[in-house]
């Protein structure tokens, strides 16, 4: 729980840092403009990531940020995020002997507390000093914890068996300097009713999204719901038909304000920019393309009955490629597609197609059942490997409409640890099993060892009872027959 903890503030400051250096990446100074605009950002005050108090960075700190961003290329955010330790999750408090001597005690005792273990283990090193010092009990539990070695339940052996609000501001027309700094999104519900396979007319909903410099329609695609996963889809494709842009601009949403899609822009490094509340007018450029849509696709399919979507959808990509996108804008005097083409951009490749899948999808911890080794993720239960059962949280990544793609990732740097598939309880019925893979190269054993003894502390203690030369302090039943309980 600490580690995600962790995660989450290195996150969170990457976050913040990559929203510092935004205007310089969207808008790149020219020659010689570099420093004076650091310069402006460091007299900025922004908000403290964990605390939420002010705070300001300077100058030479915003510089390293824009350099190391610049060098990531597509995932600038990973760049910008605190670099792990290289001795993360190792103890150093603990020798090997110690270590040694504390697997050794939780083979003969899986069931003891894990004070008991600590107790015990100071006890077996004041009489062993190879051993070197015992940490404190904390340090102890959460070493056990993290090689494996859980406190199990004692059970009891069967006959024969043994077990162990903001101001009001002037509204202002804007442009960005560059193609691809900033995109516009948003749904559209249209006006026309299409005929579905299942013999039902519903009406349809167009995703569009438009750069805001050349005014190009990156992508627009007709859905039957404004869903996340359909918000995905869409931009997706424009991702892989034109690129990875800086910022978008959208509204409030509610497939916009989904954990996959913020998720998804976070790990592509793309600045998300929610319009104010009850300011339609900053998606302008979007509301004015709508009207473009109807006015003029819309009206060309008037004579067609029964429209489809499968038919919309192939008329409207026709239509944005051959009219729109090569027809003279009012608003820049030029067809979209030479302004695009002429003008400087700041774009960025796209990735392969499994980035983009893998991107956009939340990331949420599951408690492990270590009874059978499974997580649930959205009422189903998914098999965790055998290596990871010492876990007893998992941070899982999926999306979800799609639980085909489910992976474990470290929490603090988002690698991808193991991939996870839905149990199969007809294969398991079949009764194969692997050998499990044994934490520290030990697991509590079933059958009790032959060499067990009374415990280091317990024995301490009745050495000091016998030294003393008096008889226990308890009488002897009176059912005992032939002698057999007799005080010492």
């Amino acid at each position: 729980m600490e580690d995600k903890r962790r995660g989450e503030r290195a996150e969170h400051w990457a976050r913040l840092r990559f929203s510092v250096i935004a205007p310089l990446l969207a808008s790149p100074p020219q020659g010689g403009e570099l420093g004076a605009a650091i310069g402006e950002l460091s007299k900025k005050i922004w908000k403290h990531p964990v605390t939420g108090g002010p705070v300001r960075f300077g100058a030479s700190t915003i510089e390293r940020w824009y350099y190391r961003a610049r060098k990531a290329g597509t995932d600038p955010i990973s760049e910008l995020v605190r670099r792990v330790r290289n001795d993360a999750g190792a103890q150093k408090s603990l020798a090997p002997a110690l270590v040694e001597a504390l697997s050794a005690q939780y083979r003969e005792h899986p069931s003891w507390s894990y004070r008991l273990h600590a107790d015990n283990l100071v006890e077996l090193a004041r009489r062993t000093p190879e051993l070197g010092p015992v940490p404190s009990v904390s340090t102890l539990t959460r070493f056990m914890k993290r090689s494996g070695l859980f406190r199990l339940k004692r059970r009891r052996p069967r006959e024969g068996q043994e077990g162990p609000g903001f101001a009001r501001l002037e509204v202002r027309s804007f442009e960005a300097d560059h193609v691809h700094a900033l995109w516009h999104l948003d749904f559209h519900h249209g006006s026309r009713r299409v005929l579905t396979a299942l013999g039902r007319w519903e009406t349809p909903i167009l995703l569009g999204i438009l750069d805001d410099r050349s005014r190009l329609c990156c992508h627009l695609q007709w859905y039957l719901s404004e869903s996340a996963e359909s918000l995905v889809h869409g931009l997706s494709q424009a991702f892989q038909k034109r690129g990875l842009p800086r910022a978008i601009l959208w509204d409030n949403g509610a497939a916009m304000r989904a954990e996959e899609v913020l998720e998804g822009l976070r790990d592509l490094g793309i600045e998300p920019r929610p319009t104010l509340p009850y300011s339609p007018y900053q998606n302008g450029k979007q509301e004015s393309f709508w009207s473009v849509v109807e006015g003029r696709l819309m009206a060309m399919l008037e004579g067609e009955k029964e429209l489809t979507l499968a038919m919309l959808n192939e008329a409207t990509a026709a239509w944005v490629e051959s009219d729109y996108n090569r027809s003279v804008h009012s608003g820049i005097q030029k067809t979209p597609l030479e302004r695009y083409l002429e003008d400087p951009e700041v774009g960025r490749e796209c990735p392969p197609s499994l980035a983009l899948r893998r991107a956009f999808r939340l990331c949420e911890t599951r408690r492990q059942r270590r009874s059978d080794g499974t997580v649930a993720i959205e009422g189903r239960r998914f098999e965790v490997p055998s290596r990871l059962a010492h876990l007893e949280r998992l941070s899982v990544r999926y999306a979800r409409w799609d639980l085909s793609l489910v992976e474990v990732v470290d929490p603090r740097t988002r690698a991808v640890v193991a991939r996870l598939f839905p149990l199969d309880l007809s294969r398991n019925a079949e009764g194969r099993r692997r050998r499990r893979e044994e934490a520290l190269s030990s697991s509590p054993s079933d059958q009790p060892s032959s060499t067990s003894a009374i415990a280091p502390l317990l024995e301490r203690m009745l050495d000091e009872q016998r030294s003393c030369g008096l008889p226990p302090a308890y009488l002897p039943s009176p059912e005992a027959k032939g002698g057999e309980e007799v005080c010492p």
